[in-house]
């Protein structure tokens, strides 16, 4: 078998947990990323894993994808694939001071964690990972159009808009940065409503089988399915590849939006 070095974020509950004890179980080696030391370690010793394989960040920080990058590189010659798992639909405070090379801002941090984060991470490792190399952006069937002053700070949003907001945000720099990295970087609705942490806190109810999306995003990562994958979306509703929200589907649109994500993570 071609054992592969996998890094999920966000792993330490909910599908990214069950991801990488699917992935550990079929023998590839996983580097599991927490935001907070005492819940990765449990998670460490729930895996089996040595402290060497958790690796600590909170995306939140505008410094921490930069972080979280030396920490893979220094945990491995090779990153194989990349699962952007990590995500947040509520918080008690969602206005984040953020304050990166570009200059400070006030942002939300749904935005910050659901859509910047990932982006900054990614564009920190492609150098680390081989031509073949993935990365699986995990989105969401809440899709809504992306407005440019609620990503930079200067429009506050409830709950639901951000997150739609910041999901389509995702597929959308995936499907721009798929025309520029030779890796195949695809983005994956796992399914609505499964059982994880954030859809009982967000709708208050216990939610499907989070199984169905560890199975896609293990499938997402490793099978011939997603050979050819590059800048699509996959929906795990339908469970096939789909068209996204239409602004994903325009060119123009996915590039101004990596722009402004870009001008914000800053040089």
């Amino acid at each position: 078998m071609n054992t592969k070095t996998i890094l999920i974020t966000g792993a330490t509950d909910g599908i990214g947990l069950l991801t990488a004890e699917t992935l550990l179980a079929a023998g590839h080696r996983v580097l599991v990323h927490g935001r907070r030391q005492q819940k990765l370690a449990q998670t460490l010793a729930k895996l089996g894993l040595g402290e060497s394989e958790g690796l600590l960040a909170d995306l939140a920080r505008p410094e921490a994808p930069q972080e979280l990058a030396n920490q893979v590189r220094a945990a491995s010659d090779r990153l194989d694939v990349l699962i952007n798992n990590a995500g947040v639909f509520s918080g008690a405070d969602n206005a984040i001071s953020y304050a990166p090379p570009a200059g400070i801002h006030t942002l939300d941090s749904r935005f910050i964690v659901n859509t910047i984060a990932p982006y900054a991470l990614t564009r920190a490792l492609l150098d680390h990972m081989p031509e073949d190399g993935r990365v699986v952006n995990v989105a969401s069937a809440a899709q809504a159009p992306v407005q440019q002053a609620a990503l930079r700070g200067e429009r506050q949003l409830s709950d639901g808009e951000a997150y739609a907001q910041s999901k389509l945000a995702i597929i959308m720099w995936s499907r721009q940065l798929a025309r520029e990295a030779p890796q195949m970087i695809v983005s994956v609705n796992p399914a609505s409503m499964l059982g994880s942490k954030m859809v009982k806190q967000a709708y208050g109810v216990d939610g499907a089988d989070l199984g169905i999306g560890a199975d896609i995003l293990t499938r997402a990562a490793l099978s011939d399915e997603f050979a050819d994958a590059n800048g699509k979306y996959y929906d795990n509703d339908s469970g096939r590849f789909a068209a996204p929200h239409p602004a994903a589907q325009d060119l123009e649109q996915c590039a101004r939006l990596t722009e402004a994500v870009q001008a914000i993570v800053g040089p």
